[in-house]
């Protein structure tokens, strides 16, 4: 079965590469699950996948926008479980043209892509828009956007075990606060869990309170670089130059963002002295492809 136990390998980064002043720094690579379930994306749909199962549901639907990572995950998940599922697209303007390679890819693993026009995507948390979608396309059982619910917390809880108590930090990409609040939820005592939005604000506050009682995090905005999916030739060069240093990919959208802030926070003091920090590094590689794309497009350097 594709959801066994999974222990993701803890890879030493040497401060020295970089001319950070950190006693320990290291990240968890749990972009290693999977090329596409990969990282957070795995900790969320596993429970979610047994309870849709136990409700005897033969279709997972979920949601997202043109380069998700998330329905790139669900249609790689349906593919490998044998299990039907439909994404909700946002903007009907995509059906007629072209597919990026996220929607391609989620096509090819025999997802059926449901094009709607972003005034109707706002509804999908409505009842009456889900009952509706329901008559249309049938039974199925409902994945939210970035899959964030409490099985999903439950899942991404496992990320953190015995092996990584011995941190002071847990630094982590935020998208919809889910991996966050599972993250918060199993963290120790001692330790502080910062969350890296990588869109503005930090709204998600709101959503990991939902999960957990506990209060030693904190989420910084500081490095979305102007929003979700936006990146500049600054982060670019960042990624490309981790990468030959460390032979480590980074998305762009999400640990691309939260790593390039860690260094930066480090070099500005933020940590404090021999600490020991775990980053969390949340896969969505698949997501290269398509923002290589959008670069070359705007005549702007290629991630490596």
């Amino acid at each position: 079965m594709f959801f066994s136990e999974v222990i993701s390998p803890i890879q030493t980064i040497n401060p020295n590469q970089f001319s950070l002043k950190i006693s320990g720094l290291d990240l968890l690579r749990e972009d290693l699950i999977d090329d596409f379930v990969s990282g957070n994306k795995f900790r969320k749909l596993k429970y979610n996948l047994q309870e849709a199962r136990s409700q005897n549901k033969k279709c997972l639907l979920t949601f997202g926008g043109a380069y998700s990572n998330h329905i790139a995950a669900v249609a790689a998940v349906g593919s490998k479980e044998g299990i039907n599922t439909i994404g909700v697209i946002r903007g009907e303007e995509l059906e007629t043209i072209p597919r990026n390679p996220t929607l391609a890819y989620a096509e090819n693993c025999g997802m059926k892509l449901h094009f709607v026009t972003r005034e109707d995507y706002k509804k999908k948390e409505d009842p009456s828009f889900l009952i509706e979608l329901q008559r249309t396309l049938g039974d199925f059982y409902t994945l939210p956007e970035g899959g964030t619910n409490s099985l999903a917390v439950s899942g991404c809880e496992e990320i953190l075990s015995e092996r990584t108590t011995q941190y002071d930090y847990i630094c982590v990409p935020v998208g919809t606060g889910g991996t966050l609040a599972g993250l918060v939820s199993a963290s120790e005592v001692h330790q502080k869990v910062i969350g890296f939005s990588a869109l503005k604000g930090t709204f998600q506050e709101k959503e990991v309170k939902k999960y957990t009682d506990k209060t030693n995090f904190r989420i910084l905005d500081t490095y979305s670089f102007g929003g979700y999916g936006k990146i500049d030739v600054g982060l670019v060069r960042f990624i490309n130059d981790f990468k030959e240093k460390t032979q480590i990919p980074l998305d762009p959208i999400y640990t691309g963002k939260m790593i390039f802030g860690v260094f930066d926070l480090i070099k500005n003091g933020f940590f404090e002295e021999k600490s020991n920090i775990l980053m969390i590094h949340t896969g969505g590689l698949q997501g290269i492809k398509g923002m290589n794309e959008i670069l070359n497009k705007k005549n702007l350097p290629q991630i490596e």
